[in-house]
């Protein structure tokens, strides 16, 4: 028996069949998977891809928040409108590129060239904006606007820039702002900053730049593939300003504290000892913040880069010196709580000691006779100090004290750069200079002086630790933060404490007042100080700098630590430290500056005011000499 033929065609084409019917299912099956991947599960993100394919973003910037002085009524840094101007090269006519460029550079004050860099031949064609120029002032926007016939595809915008309404000495404080780096951008993209962000570079702008930023807004465009804009009608997400923040300085006291230093090289720091407010803080020479929205920023800047005295350098923070015999308040502190050495028993200065082959000097050559703790302080008798420092405290405990004051530690104020200073020890001088400490070194570091060395606001931090018996609190410089648009206080920044030694006595803080007001009344620092009302307690310093900056004579730092009022509490009292460095020609100006701060903060008057009814023009000529 055989099989149909036709039985088998049959078959062969069922199966056929039924192949083509499995693969066009799975096809079918394939396709619906992938329309429904793309229309649900993936949908979102298509959709996405299509919008930022058919739009175009521009970044519309926040405006900084503003800064104010303590009392919240005076700005210290606003926004100003400035304009940049931007060319859409897609949008000149063909031929005419050269001529309209030509036009707006001359408008601009630009070179043709300076333009097609920025606009290479590569992206003449190309609909998307390029910035040419920015902070153009609005008498060149209007010379535009006047011959915009003649430069088609110019545009520009208004942009907010800094304007430093107080700068001179506040540039230290307040600081700059700057076009984001590579660095910075690398370290803070993470943070949502752009490479189109300007951010603080310096000072408070640097240091709370996260509150200044403010939420930039953003411009949704619909442009075909080559760019070109197809609607009229943006979508506008408008920008946050940022926070407004208040300081703690005095502007009426920092106008004071700038005119009394003048023009030497040095620092001055007043503040509240009861909060650590810094009222006012002058470091000289300083230089105009405002300098970086010309257009001689570079050239300028430069050149304040290549000053020997650097006026960058913010000296009250930044800039350790040595405390001279301002660190007799340690030394005197540490002898009473210890009892190292009887305070009513008395060394003799002839005006030199010998040790160890050296002659170590008084700063009074003759000697000052016998002395007890309180004349010694006083009178800033180095011999007493060398001996005590030297045969009944020793460096441990002088460097345990120091510590204890806050030395050799940063004084944590909100900026971004400090220097903590060095309280020397044995340990550090042989992993440092790979020697044995010596008695000489003692010696040196128990008048201030030797590897020894603080910042004036450490200074002004241990000043105020004798005012507060025993506490310090943590300097700072910013009061408040207010919100820009209802100007409600979002945070108030409250007094912390930064240091408070409880193994130390109060007897002995109060011993330590009367010996400072002494020392005011009688004393080394007894003119110009006994001129004022105000009762005063500080303690004057005199830093020996050999051959200072390649000189070939010895100079000398002038320092004056204080507090008034003397009798006063706590909570009323004003802490200043200033320093005039020995580049200055010598003149002692540190007690005078004291004096007239004192005078012109507790009686409400200028520089001159304070100057003239101090009556100092008959020791010193006229404040215009002085500032000299």
């Amino acid at each position: 028996m055989f099989n149909n033929p036709d039985d088998n065609s049959d078959i062969e084409k069922n199966f056929k069949l039924l192949i083509l019917i499995i693969i066009l299912s799975i096809l079918f099956i394939i396709y619906a998977f992938k329309l429904l991947s793309m229309q649900v599960i993936n949908g979102e993100r298509y959709r996405t891809q299509s919008k930022n394919i058919s739009s175009r973003v521009t970044t519309i910037p926040a405006q900084r928040g503003e800064i104010f002085d303590r009392n919240a009524n005076m700005p210290l840094v606003v926004n100003t409108e400035s304009f940049t101007v931007s060319v859409t090269p897609g949008e000149i006519p063909s031929g005419r590129y050269d001529s309209v460029m030509s036009k707006l550079a001359q408008i601009l004050g630009m070179k043709k060239s300076d333009i097609d860099i920025k606009i290479p031949k590569s992206i003449r064609r190309s609909f998307q904006s390029k910035t040419v120029k920015s902070n153009v002032p609005f008498s060149i926007i209007s010379n535009i606007a006047e011959n915009l016939n003649d430069l088609p595809g110019v545009s520009w915008e208004s942009t907010p820039i800094r304007n430093y309404v107080e700068s001179g000495s506040l540039s230290h404080i307040i600081g700059y702002v700057g076009d984001i780096s590579e660095e910075e951008y690398t370290q803070m993209y993470n943070r949502g900053y752009d490479k189109q962000r300007q951010i603080g570079k310096t000072g408070i702008e640097k240091q709370y730049d996260h509150l200044l930023q403010g939420i930039p807004g953003q411009e949704s465009r619909t442009v075909d593939v080559r760019g070109r804009v197809l609607s009229d009608a943006p979508v506008v997400i408008e920008p946050q300003m940022g926070k407004n923040l208040v300081l703690t300085i005095d502007t009426k006291i920092q106008e004071l504290v700038e005119k009394t230093l003048g023009e030497r090289v040095g620092a001055s720091v007043v503040l509240k000892p009861s909060t650590g407010e810094v009222l006012a803080m002058v470091s000289y020479p300083f230089y105009d913040t405002n300098l970086f929205n010309r257009d001689t920023a570079a050239e300028e800047y430069n050149a304040l880069r290549n000053d020997k005295n650097n006026p960058f350098l913010n000296r009250a923070v930044m800039t350790s010196y040595p405390p001279a015999s301002t660190f007799k308040i340690v030394m005197s502190t540490a002898l009473l709580q210890e009892k190292a050495f009887p305070s009513a028993q008395k060394i003799e200065c002839a005006g030199r000691i010998f040790y160890g082959g050296h002659t170590y000097h008084c700063h009074q050559k003759w000697g000052h006779g016998w002395l007890d703790l309180k004349g010694a302080l006083a009178e800033s008798c180095d011999v007493y100090y060398y001996t005590v420092g030297r045969d009944s405290l020793g460096i441990e405990k002088i460097a345990e004290y120091a510590r204890k004051f806050g030395l050799g530690q940063s004084a944590q104020i909100d900026l971004p750069s400090q220097a903590s200073g060095l309280v020397p020890t044995p340990v550090w001088k042989e992993r440092t200079r790979h020697s044995s400490w010596v008695g000489g070194d003692t010696i040196s570091v128990s008048i201030g002086q030797g590897d020894l060395t603080a910042t004036p606001l450490q200074l002004a931090n241990m000043v105020a630790m004798v005012s507060n018996k025993g506490t310090v609190y943590k300097p700072h410089l910013l009061k408040e933060v207010r919100d820009p648009v209802t100007n409600e206080v979002v945070e108030e920044i409250k007094p912390q404490v930064l240091h408070h030694p409880e193994d130390i006595d109060e007897e002995v803080w109060t011993e330590m007042q009367q010996y400072l007001h002494y020392t005011a009344t009688d004393g080394s620092a007894k003119f110009p100080l006994e001129l004022l009302k105000t009762q005063i307690a500080c303690k004057t310093g005199t830093g020996e700098v050999d051959k200072y900056k390649n000189s070939k004579e010895n100079h000398w730092h002038s320092w004056l630590v204080a507090y008034a009022p003397y009798d006063a509490p706590p909570e009323e009292r004003i802490c200043i430290a200033t320093i005039v460095e020995a580049v200055n020609k010598w003149e002692w100006w540190a007690p005078y500056a004291t004096c007239i701060i004192f005078q012109g903060i507790f009686e409400d008057q200028t520089y001159e005011e304070a100057y003239e009814a101090l009556k100092l023009g008959r020791y010193l000529g006229t404040p215009a000499t002085r500032r000299d």
